[in-house]
């Protein structure tokens, strides 16, 4: 599950919603520029660009959903379930990298969209576990203030695609989402003005007519379609204030309630949905069971630092 989001008016913003069916210990993490960070199979980084987001923290090392660098790189893990494929072996590229460290790898080394991608174009992800954990089956939106792209490591090998929309969900593979996306391109925030109109004194029934077809389901297809029609014809102000509201309007919009979705007795929610401005390094967040929109300033923390420094989200 889960949907991400690059949206952009005076600031750039990034966010997601997370989508799961429990509590994993999440909470918002500042990463210092000096926290070192260690590696399965790549050097220890010792000095890279601070970074916020969310992670669980496990033996001090932390496990980033998603994470902003303070050079504006955003990246974001969504589930990909089935479609994932990870090398067993390592060194078949000049990287290997595990699907855990991933995010911290890319945003401790890259200022933008340009240099990730070909940072993770000499590199394999690799099938190697934290402490014995599942390894999770993912793929990656990284965005910057220009652009999109995405992350998909199958069986052909690793893909990089530009990502026109710049939402993401889940299963199908990237390339079979912006396939989908030619089925929606009547989709209109105007009144329809179709063949019919000008045959007949036909009147639609109200306002949204326009936009008849749009997908309204949970599936990964439709927030897809629905979440990249919402951005594309968004309309709000440029200030903080809108621009958040805004963000978080479109995440609202295909946010999952409890109970809506079940697998095997597991019910799936939106547990988090998070909003950074990603040009001041403020990470907005609110939760399930509050209303509230929370937020802390990156650089209000002493990011010159060798530590961990977080944040409980209740």
């Amino acid at each position: 599950m889960c949907t991400s989001l690059r949206f952009c008016t005076e600031d750039f913003y990034f966010g997601r919603n997370m989508d799961i069916d429990c509590k994993w210990g999440e909470r918002v993490v500042i990463v210092a520029r000096n926290y070192k960070f260690k590696f399965k199979h790549e050097e220890n980084i010792d000095n890279h660009f601070a970074m916020i987001g969310t992670a669980s923290v496990v033996d001090g090392y932390p496990l980033f959903a998603d994470a902003v660098n303070e050079k504006g790189l955003c990246m974001a893990g969504l589930n990909f379930p089935k479609s994932a494929f990870y090398h067993d072996s390592i060194g078949n590229k000049k990287h290997s990298i595990a699907p855990f460290e991933i995010i911290p790898w890319v945003l401790s080394k890259c200022k933008n969209t340009d240099e990730a991608r070909a940072l993770l174009s000499e590199s394999e992800i690799v099938n190697s576990s934290f402490n014995d954990m599942p390894v999770a089956t993912l793929h990656w939106h990284i965005a910057d203030s220009e652009k999109s792209i995405v992350i998909e490591q199958t069986k052909s090998g690793l893909h990089i695609h530009d990502n026109p929309f710049d939402v993401l969900t889940n299963n199908p593979p990237f390339e079979w989402h912006e396939q989908n996306m030619s089925q929606y391109l009547n989709l209109t925030p105007n009144l329809p003005d179709g063949e019919l109109n000008k045959s007949k004194d036909i009147e639609v029934f109200g306002k949204g007519a326009g936009s008849i077809g749009l997908p309204g389901d949970f599936s990964s297809a439709s927030r897809f379609v629905k979440a990249a029609y919402l951005n594309a014809c968004s309309v709000c102000g440029k200030g903080e204030k809108e621009s958040v509201a805004q963000f978080f309007h479109i995440l609202d919009s295909v946010a999952v309630v409890n109970g809506s979705i079940r697998d095997t007795n597991k019910d799936y929610m939106t547990t988090y949905s998070c909003c950074t401005n990603v040009t001041k390094g403020i990470y907005y967040y609110k939760t399930y069971n509050s209303l509230g929109v929370n937020s802390i300033c990156m650089n209000d923390s002493n990011i010159d630092g060798d530590e961990l420094i977080e944040f409980p989200m209740e």
